[in-house]
């Protein structure tokens, strides 16, 4: 597949599953390896994105299996990565190369991390800094990647820190984590709003001592025993149920039922935005998977309306933005996004990106430093392009469901990055089926 075309849908319906959620998905794997004996990880994600992770866990020496959607792993334990003979490529995924850099600090390996030209743009002096303060002998070209770990001795602990992230970000979070387990003392790290804390729910099941307290700041204590090894059924991605959702709320009269979905309350802004709205959402059958908060989440399309975003809420939906972007095409009134510089620094610029391309498809909108502006009810149709992006790729699909005219997204093979039955998942809601 290069070109993607969607027209004009019927009312959406069903009952569908997702593939398990990304963010674990690639914890769950490096998490494995840190580990020491065998785990097994069921509804793992087999993607772009965490085929990088693996093949970074094969690099290490570690062992693992995939049979379907159920991976092995072999851990080797927080010291046991095998230094790798080349370069680990780490593809398109900053969340691999950003997890990899703490583990590798904890575990003292020597190695190179690289990935694609995207990858190369994103800024990471946000963990090389404090990496350093840490002791970590880590060093970036031009504050990107590629990242150079050096050795370190074993009887060489990493510095505590007591660090205040600048910017509310998960993966930097949970770089600074794992980094952590191997310091000489506590480690406490504070962010300015709540990001995901998969990491931390994870860490602490496998017998990690990691503590968050009111004010959200996370304390860390090094590892005294070996990391438990997982047994674990990962639950749904709501970054790829958010396609789904917005799918049926833009489309009058469909009413999709998404069962076995994280939800997590650092990732349900999306859920929250469309209820905002007006779509009728609910979250049923609440259940604890593993430390995680999953449900079925049932909605009801209705009259979308126009709202505004900002705040805390940008960050507990920060990759949902794409979609979101989608519904305000439909809503009511012009839909407003501030405090969301952050999404010029993901696959692509995805303040500047989405404008242009959701221009071609006859959207009126003004850009911000911070967000955007959307005029509800412009959507026309078109053609417009992924520009190597794999959220951008599925959000710019999806608005061809109910638009005048038919949508074509040039280079969509990308969006197997992340979600790669998309177009099969939306096909079986247009036919209506409960699987």
């Amino acid at each position: 597949m290069s070109d993607l075309s969607l027209s004009r849908a019927r009312p959406l319906s069903g009952e569908i599953r997702l593939p398990g959620d990304k963010s674990l998905s690639h914890r769950a794997a490096l998490f494995a390896a840190m580990a020491e004996g065998e785990s097994v990880i069921d509804r793992f994600l087999v993607s772009g994105v965490t085929r990088a992770m693996l093949g970074a866990l094969t690099a290490f020496q570690v062992p693992w299996r995939l049979e379907g959607e159920r991976l092995t792993v072999t851990g080797k334990g927080l010291r046991g990565f095998a230094p790798p003979a080349a370069p680990v490529n780490c593809g398109n995924s900053a969340t691999t190369l950003r997890l990899l850099a703490g583990a590798l600090a904890a575990a003292g390996t020597p190695c190179v991390l690289d990935g694609s030209a995207g990858l190369r743009r994103r800024p990471m002096d946000r963990i090389t800094k404090p990496l350093m303060a840490m002791r970590a002998p880590v060093t970036a070209t031009r504050d990107c990647a590629p990242l150079t770990l050096a050795a370190r001795a074993a009887d060489t602990p990493l510095c505590a820190i007591d660090y205040a992230q600048p910017v509310a970000s998960a993966q930097v979070k949970s770089c600074l984590i794992l980094a952590a387990l191997a310091a000489d003392g506590v480690t406490t790290l504070r962010e300015p709003g709540p990001s995901r804390d998969h990491t931390e729910r994870m860490l602490a099941a496998m017998g990690a001592g990691i503590r968050v307290g009111q004010d959200g700041a996370v304390t860390v204590a090094p590892l005294t025993r070996p990391l438990a090894p997982l047994e674990v059924t990962l639950p749904g991605d709501i970054s790829s149920a958010a396609f789904l959702l917005v799918a049926a709320a833009i489309i009058p009269g469909s009413a999709i039922v998404v069962r076995d979905v994280g939800v997590n309350p650092t990732r349900t802004g999306i859920v929250d935005m469309l209820a905002k709205m007006g779509a009728e959402v609910s979250v049923e059958n609440p259940r604890t998977i593993a430390g995680e908060p999953v449900g079925d989440i049932r909605l009801a399309s209705a009259g979308l309306k126009a709202i505004k975003v900002s705040g805390d809420t940008v960050v507990r939906m920060i990759d949902e933005f794409p979609a979101f972007a989608i519904a305000a095409c439909f809503a009511k009134g012009t839909t407003e996004v501030r405090d969301a510089s952050e999404l010029r620094y993901k696959e692509t610029d995805r303040i500047t990106v989405l404008c242009r391309e959701l221009r071609k498809l006859g959207v009126v909108l003004d850009e911000h430093e911070d967000g955007f502006a959307i005029q509800g009810g412009t959507l026309s149709g078109g053609v417009c392009d992924a520009s190597g992006d794999h959220r951008l790729a599925m959000a710019l699909a999806l608005s061809g469901l109910a638009a005048p005219a038919k949508v074509t997204v040039q280079n969509a093979e990308i969006l197997a990055e992340s979600f790669p039955d998309f177009v099969v998942q939306v096909a079986r809601l247009i036919e209506g089926l409960v699987i």
